[in-house]
């Protein structure tokens, strides 16, 4: 037995050894995002070529099932180290100029990275919750597209549609201008790999998990919704004759702003009784042989639907309305699951696999009963939220003391509201900027150096 088996032994006996037990009101699906610091210097380490496990500090942060598909999947686990940071870089850019500005600075080896506000059912608990789900279902789908997983390819549903006909004036009625091709990103594998991965341990048993599993409903939602049609022009001269389209998923600074429009409106709930109506469809790039891989058992017409969406949120202006229907004997391609790690207990799987689709069919009701009930797009919390203005150590709040302010603003990242009242000192600093820069041929910028003087307000 070489080296490297013997390390890799080693190295899943420590994992399995050690667990982390998340606190008691956060949930159970919240102490992956530790796989943010993977990327870190010390916390991947390469046993062979082309192999590389991560630290078993951050390795352990993940549950059982998490582990699993990272392990079925090559190449998920750089999407998803991507998706986790690219939900801390939006948040904090979201929350810049708030009392609250998403600080990961109580980082501490895979625990508490965005502090234990999250232990909280706060909006901004909600907030993160969906940001982290959306930045997981944005990165697997463009990983697919990309050629980095081994287990998805591109979504290419679409093709198997019907030519399109122009519908705009002087086009040939009937004659096509466009048809569909290219690599679209596979948001079907994102979704059903984001509910996989993201809502591990959220049962729905409580109403905080019930908060977490609408609120990661929620982003993935958004993902899906913002879905946009890309072309490209083939013809003589770039005359555009034939068009050949696929569909491409948005910036993901536009989901960020989207789910911050939800922060501002979210809606504090309860939990109800009554469950989601059923009648709701998957849309076609949600149930095709390139996306989600269902059980028969939630394709048949008696079962509730798992995908409770509204149409504004399954059909945007560019995707097609018309659906594809699954055979129930016929195996998915393109699934979560590698085909070649089949498990023995697959019948008894499927119907835990039901089950589980079960725990999505709640509806939350709003506290004030003069309010809408909340759609499957918004944020949801069940407390309020916390001043932010002074330190609190036991909720890892860094308050507002010595934050920058703008003191001609009237909103949140004006003096008055971000000091809390307590005034703030103008200081006059000399700053040095790169100034009056030229290019030239070739190829080189130069710059002068230039000293100017600003003014900032920092909160007493």
């Amino acid at each position: 037995m070489d080296l490297s088996a013997v390390l890799f032994v080693c190295l899943i006996t420590l994992c399995t050894s050690t667990g982390s037990k998340p606190k008691p009101g956060r949930g159970k699906g919240s102490m992956w995002w530790g796989i943010a610091k993977v990327g870190e210097p010390n916390n991947i380490s390469p046993l062979s070529s082309g192999i590389m496990y991560m630290d078993p500090a951050i390795h352990s942060t993940l549950r059982r099932k998490q582990r699993r598909l990272v392990r079925d999947n090559p190449g998920v686990l750089g999407a998803l180290v991507k998706g986790a940071n690219l939900a801390i870089s939006e948040c904090q850019h979201q929350f810049r100029n708030r009392r609250w500005n998403c600080s990961t600075r109580n980082f501490l080896r895979g625990k508490n990275l965005f502090g234990k506000i999250v232990d909280r059912g706060c909006r901004e608990t909600g907030f993160i919750y969906a940001i982290t789900s959306a930045a997981v279902t944005h990165s697997i789908a463009r990983a697919c597209s990309e050629g980095s997983i081994e287990s998805c390819t591109c979504d290419y549903s679409h093709q198997s549609r019907s030519p399109q006909a122009s519908h705009q004036t002087g086009s040939v009625a009937g004659v096509r201008d466009w048809e569909w091709g290219g690599c679209s990103d596979n948001i079907g594998f994102g979704f059903k790999f984001s509910r996989d991965f993201v809502d591990t341990g959220e049962r729905g048993r409580n109403l905080r998990e019930k908060m977490n599993l609408h609120n990661n409903e929620a982003g993935r939602s958004h993902v899906q919704a913002e879905m946009r049609q890309e072309c490209k022009c083939h013809g003589m001269s770039g005359s555009c004759t034939v068009k050949t389209c696929w569909m491409r998923l948005a910036n993901f600074r536009v989901i960020g702003d989207n789910l911050k429009d939800r922060f501002d409106g979210a809606s504090r709930v309860m939990v109800s009784n009554s469950l989601r109506q059923n009648g709701n469809t998957v849309p076609s790039n949600l149930a095709n042989s390139n996306g989600i891989g269902m059980s028969s058992a939630a394709m048949s017409p008696n079962a509730a639907s798992p995908n409770a969406f509204s149409a504004d949120q399954m059909i945007n202006d560019h995707m097609p309305d018309h659906l594809i229907k699954i055979h129930p004997n016929k195996p998915p391609l393109n699934t979560v699951n590698n085909p070649n790690s089949v498990s023995r207990n697959s019948v008894r799987s499927r119907g835990r696999q039901g089950k589980k689709n079960n725990r999505y069919n709640f509806q939350l009701k709003p506290q004030n009963p003069e309010h809408k009930p909340p759609g499957p797009k918004d944020i949801v919390y069940l407390e309020q939220s916390p001043s932010f203005c002074e330190k609190n150590l036991r909720l890892g709040i860094q308050g507002t003391h010595g934050r920058q302010c703008n003191d001609t603003s009237i909103g949140v990242d004006g003096c008055d509201l971000m000091c809390c009242g307590r005034g703030y000192r103008t200081q006059v600093i000399d700053v040095i900027e790169r100034c009056a820069c030229t290019f030239h041929w070739c190829c080189e910028v130069k710059c002068k150096t230039c000293r100017i003087k600003k003014t900032i307000h920092t909160c007493l």
